[in-house]
């Protein structure tokens, strides 16, 4: 679907283009455009690897063991039906903290391969689980307690204060989690 929306776009922008005379202004701010892209790509890579590296130790020294007992509390309420000493469990506790920590990006790997283990206790069913819902839900609207992502970009950008919006972030952060935890648990007594 998605490849028909932006094809969409690319042909209604063309004709738009030839229509208005700015043909020459289209292919240089597509040009212009790419470029800007592989730079922003290249910026936020440094900040990836940092961060994929950091939870890969942290995983291999046995922190994540004592985080999901610190968080654990929470996440039985949040995922009822999941063990505490499976594989899924792991994957979901590394994926919180990664956006915790504000890995943004970098968390994108530990949340596909934690939906990939919630999936095989799902039975191989083709609609998703409760947990696999809470899961896209906490992902979606997750909580960074350091946005480094935003932080690299606005000062990227020559921010004066890249930090400056942390607690605007945090607001709008935890009225999101509330929204979607609460719709999701809503949702889950009614089907």
């Amino acid at each position: 679907m998605m490849n028909y929306i932006w094809g969409g776009m690319i042909i209604a922008s063309l004709i738009v283009s030839v229509f208005t005379g700015r043909v020459e202004q289209t292919a240089a701010a597509a040009v212009s455009g790419a470029g800007e892209a592989v730079n922003l790509s290249i910026s936020l890579l440094g900040i990836m690897c940092l961060w994929t590296g950091i939870s890969k130790i942290g995983e291999d020294a046995g922190l994540i063991r004592v985080i999901s007992k610190f968080l654990s509390p929470a996440l039985k309420r949040l995922f009822p039906k999941l063990r505490r000493d499976s594989d899924a469990f792991g994957s979901v506790v590394m994926n919180i903290v990664a956006n915790l920590l504000g890995m943004g990006n970098a968390a994108t790997p530990l949340g596909i391969s934690a939906v990939g283990k919630l999936k095989k206790l799902n039975g191989g069913k083709s609609s998703a689980s409760n947990e696999m819902c809470m899961l896209v839900v906490l992902n979606t609207a997750s909580l960074q307690l350091i946005p480094t992502t935003l932080i690299s970009l606005r000062q990227n950008w020559g921010s004066a204060s890249p930090g400056a919006v942390i607690p605007a972030i945090w607001i709008c952060e935890i009225c999101a989690l509330a929204v979607g935890i609460t719709m999701v648990k809503l949702l889950e007594k009614r089907f």
